[in-house]
Order: C-alpha cells, then structure tokens, then sequence
C-alpha cells in the first residue's frame, strides 16, 4: 500500500472510530497503570468480562504502589473469575518491580516496558501506543484478522512468518501522530465490522481490501485436538467449616477442594457424554475406600483441556495439614478460590 493510500485508509477508518468506536472505561484514560491493568485482563478474555472487573480492580489497587503492596490473597481474590490467574501473579510482580526499579512509574520505553513480567511485544506496544501516543504498530487478535484480509495474507498467522508478515504490514499504516486513535480504530474495526464473519457491506475501509475471500482469512495451522480429562475433588463439612487444599499446580496459590487420590490420570474421548457413562468413568482409579459417592459433576475448559470436575462426598478424610485447611463457611468470600470450585461448593453447600 503507498503512503497516500495508507493515509486515506486511516482517514476513512478514523472518521468511523469517531461515529461507531465503543465506549470503553479503558479508553478515558492515559495512566499506563490503568492501561497496563487493561491490557493484562484482555489478554484471552472478552471484553464485556472485563469491564465486570476493571472498575472494581482500580478501586482496590488504584496504582502500581497500590498493587504492589497487597498480598498474593488480595491480589488473586480481586482476580478470581477472569481465569488464567498468571496474569494476575504477573501483574502483581510488574508492579513490584515498577516500584522498585522505577520509582513507581511506568517506563515509557517499549524495550523496558517489555522487562515487566508477563508483558510481550503487544502489551508494550499498547501501553506505549494508548498511554504515551507513541507511534507504534500494535497486532492482537482483531488487529491480525484486519491485516489479513486487507493485505491478502495467505501465511497462518499463528507461526513465525506469517506474525512477522502482520507486524510488517501494521508498522507500514501507522502514523506519525495520534497512533492511540488509530490503534483503537483498528481493534474495534475487527471487533465490530471485520469479524470471522465480515460485514463487508457496510466496511468503511473496503475499497482497501484485497481479500477475494474474507471469510477464508486469516488462515492457521492446524489446531491440536482439545484434550479432555477427569479431576477429582472431595467435600468435606464439619460443623459449618469447608475443607480446602492450597493448589501448587494450576491455580497456585488459591483454594480448591481435596484432590482424590487415584491410580491413574483419568481422560475421556467423547465430547459428549451420557451422565451414567460418566459417571462411571469417574469412579474408575479411585480407590472404594475414600469416597461415598458421586455429588457434583461440571466441565470448564481450560486451554487446550476440557475438564470434568467431580466431587465425591468423603466419609473419613485423611487430611494433609501441610496443604490443607479448614475454613469457616461464612468467610469464604474472602478467600481466592477458582472459579470452578466456587460454583461447586456454592451448588453443594445447603
């Protein structure tokens, strides 16, 4: 695209923005915390689960100080719903480093914005491009399926050719001033008009496009089959307190029911299966001894799995006081539990 296209491509993709752009709590700000704090919650996460949680989040960590001095517990309780709780420890340990090595200001160099633990190339181009108007490309998910539709692209852009192709392109549009409108011209592009289903009708960029085949774009490689697995969990109440073990593993550091023992990791094949088939594969590999019998049984995904969570009802646990703990009933709004098991034990308890 030549230079005085690309500068009417921005100019017809602006003067959409400016009539149809949404409204988000994110874009009334410039502090980078804010923006950084954004940022870290839509990363695989939809926007109208975010914005549930975005107010709510400044209001108890209003700044990088602010975060980096509460708990691990307050941090992941303020977190608990929105998933993939990493970014949450991640975030956690920005701020502290923010604090420590920079005064408690954000940098505003994209090399030392990328030094921030859990931030990649996208998430410091958006805080350099939203906070600093810096003039910046920035591809994420909307971004991707925009470019490679208006360029043709027909690499997978989920492998190393063809994500420097889309980095190539956006760095070839961007202007040299008010990048944080462009920037979010452009996501909200691929958000509302350029979706997996396009509404090119009504596209105001489409005398740009070169796609023959918007709906066959962007291409990507060949997705691994999403593996499905079997958790097991106990519930144990003892005069109005729950049983809960700290996680080492997926949600380290929050609370979940007693893992079961088993013999073997449990999977299944079928997507769908019938709930007396289940039901019996979950008792397979579990020892007779530890359980009564099946109480509760729900599948959440989580990346490449679909999990089936079960509870069994526990006679005599064998608690493990290392990792355990009992926890008064009426305080566990307090305490971080995924969202999994919070539905589990708000579906059990009487």
């Amino acid at each position: 695209m030549s230079p005085k296209t690309a500068r009417a491509f921005r100019r017809s993709l602006v003067r959409w923005y400016r009539k149809n752009g949404r409204d988000l709590p994110w874009r009334r700000t410039r502090d980078p915390y804010a923006i950084l704090v954004s940022e870290f919650m839509l990363q695989q996460t939809q926007v109208a689960a975010v914005r549930s949680y975005y107010n709510g989040w400044l209001e108890q960590f209003p700044d990088f100080a602010a975060l980096a001095q509460a708990s691990e517990n307050d941090v992941l309780r303020a977190w608990q719903g929105l998933g993939y709780y990493a970014r949450a420890r991640n975030l956690h340990a920005a701020a502290k480093l923010v604090v420590h090595r920079h005064g408690g200001r954000c940098p505003r160099s994209i090399e030392q914005i990328r030094q921030l633990p859990g931030v990649g190339k996208y998430t410091a181009h958006a805080v350099a491009a939203f906070a600093f108007d810096q003039s910046v490309p920035i591809v994420e998910a909307n971004i991707a399926r925009v470019l490679a539709r208006l360029f043709n692209l027909h690499l997978p852009i989920d492998r190393t050719a063809g994500r420097e192709a889309l980095w190539k392109h956006a760095a070839s549009l961007r202007p040299k001033n008010s990048a944080r409108v462009y920037n979010s011209a452009l996501i909200d592009l691929g958000a509302l008009i350029c979706l997996p289903r396009p509404k090119c009708p009504i596209c105001p960029v489409k005398k740009f496009c070169r796609a023959q085949n918007p709906e066959a774009l962007p291409l990507k490689k060949t997705r691994p089959r999403t593996e499905e697995l079997i958790e097991r969990h106990a519930f144990v109440v003892r005069q109005n307190k729950i049983l809960l073990e700290q996680s080492v593993a997926r949600w380290r550091g929050m609370w979940i029911l007693p893992q079961l023992k088993t013999k073997t990791t449990s999977r299944f094949n079928s997507s769908q299966p019938t709930k007396n088939s289940a039901t019996q594969m979950n008792l397979d590999g579990l020892k007779p001894s530890s359980f009564r019998k099946l109480i509760y049984a729900a599948f959440f995904p989580f990346t490449h799995y679909r999990v089936q969570l079960c509870v069994f009802s526990q006679a005599r646990p064998k608690i493990e006081k290392r990792v355990q703990h009992w926890f008064a009933i009426d305080a566990l709004e307090s305490i971080p539990i995924p969202s999994p098991h919070r539905r589990a034990i708000a579906a059990l308890l009487p």
